[in-house]
């Protein structure tokens, strides 16, 4: 059994956040004594849940309803089960969007890199893409799909 207090240690999450969580009906099962929180094993998986979820964009209602369909048994496991793809989807799609803007920053570097060391960007205004080194043009390729 743990504190609250150290469980916000172990998660880097303030007390208030927990105790927002437990208000919110995250923790329908945590035993309580003398009005203290008390977090076991069970608390601890939700809170790794929780913030799984969240750190993939979920938000606090939707995390609430997958925590709801947790405490009624077996018969939700395909409604969480579609909850998680839609949320795994979103954050592949996040990943796809970011590993674009990620290949612009790598061109956008590997361009200045060249006009520092040209001293101008004269040799790559008109530059064709069949002269950039082949991981750049991938970068270049990436970042400009729609």
């Amino acid at each position: 059994m743990y504190t609250i207090g150290q469980v916000s240690e172990m998660f880097h999450l303030p007390i208030s956040t927990l105790r927002y969580y437990d208000k919110e009906g995250l923790f329908p099962n945590i035993k309580r004594t003398s009005g203290i929180r008390k977090f076991d094993e069970r608390e601890i998986e939700a809170i790794r849940v929780i913030e799984c979820l969240k750190k993939s964009g979920m938000e606090i209602k939707g995390i609430k309803q997958f925590m709801e369909l947790c405490t009624q048994g077996s018969k939700t496991y395909k409604e969480r089960r579609e909850l998680l793809l839609e949320q795994k989807k979103n954050v592949e799609d996040e990943i796809e969007r970011m590993e674009r803007v990620l290949d612009m920053l790598k061109f956008k570097c590997w361009y200045y890199e060249q006009a520092i060391k040209d001293g101008n960007e004269n040799r790559l205004i008109p530059i064709r893409l069949e002269d950039m080194p082949k991981e750049v043009l991938l970068a270049y390729n990436n970042a400009h799909k729609f």
